[in-house]
């Protein structure tokens, strides 16, 4: 099985109705996971930490859907060759 990587990161947003940060040298990475699960559990722990603060966010980013070793290069990609 493939494995399927997850970032768990967050930080304060400028309005906690878009996802803008306020400044990205601030973002909180909280960490690379293996799978789903631990990523999500990694989330709930920094969300509910942070519940008092209206404008932290956490959120996970499915690092696996990212690059698909199957399918051909994009040409951005080339030009990193």
């Amino acid at each position: 099985m493939a494995q399927r990587l997850h970032l768990v990161f967050g930080g304060e947003l400028v309005d906690p109705t878009r996802t803008e940060f306020r400044d990205t040298r601030d973002i909180h990475i909280v960490g690379i996971f293996p799978d789903y699960a631990q990523a999500h559990a990694a989330w709930k722990a920094e969300a509910q930490r942070t519940v008092d603060s209206a404008h932290t966010r956490y959120f996970i980013a499915h690092l696996h859907r990212l690059r698909d070793e199957e399918r051909e290069v994009s040409p951005t990609e080339e030009l990193g060759s």
